[in-house]
């Protein structure tokens, strides 16, 4: 076999292993250490850096499960505001996370989704849920930033009602 052909041969066999059109979604956060609460400030939580490495695992997850086969979403953090607040630990090494219906969780961003190569939609908004403390499916979800996940779960069901 030419060395032409052995190549022609790899690449088929590695386009066949591609799958076909993925959703695909980008995460970008602008000046993330000027974001309203997303740092661990007084021990209470985790540090900024993984924070914004969970919220884009959560927005790429839901990515997945609401957008239609080929869609591309890119998505730009511009603040981002954890429920509850920090409050200093009194006589303890660490702070806590207070979580009140008096601090929702608040999301701002920019997105634009392409369809087939076009822009689809494109519009910069504020996601928030003040009655995040009556839904149960956060208060019982385990593992960290449940009500943002929630609030970006119900955001993409709402925004993109696609096949999930």
């Amino acid at each position: 076999m030419s060395r032409t052909g052995a190549g022609a041969g790899f690449l088929a066999v590695a386009l066949a292993a591609v799958p076909a059109a993925a959703q695909e979604v980008t995460v970008r956060y602008v000046a993330p250490e000027r974001f309203t609460d997303a740092e661990n400030r007084y021990g209470s939580g985790q540090s900024l850096r993984a924070t914004l490495a969970e919220m884009t695992r959560i927005f790429e997850e839901a990515g997945r499960r609401r957008l239609a086969p080929g869609d591309g979403l890119a998505i730009t953090v511009l603040d981002i505001d954890l429920a509850g607040f920090e409050r200093p630990g009194i006589g303890a090494p660490q702070g806590v996370r207070v979580v009140t219906d008096a601090a929702p969780p608040r999301i701002r961003l920019a997105y634009e989704l392409r369809r087939g190569g076009r822009v689809a939609a494109r519009s910069e908004e504020t996601l928030t849920d003040i009655n995040f403390l009556l839904t149960g499916s956060a208060r019982l979800a385990s593992g960290g930033l449940a009500y943002e996940r929630a609030l970006v779960r119900d955001w993409f069901a709402r925004r993109f009602p696609g096949p999930g």
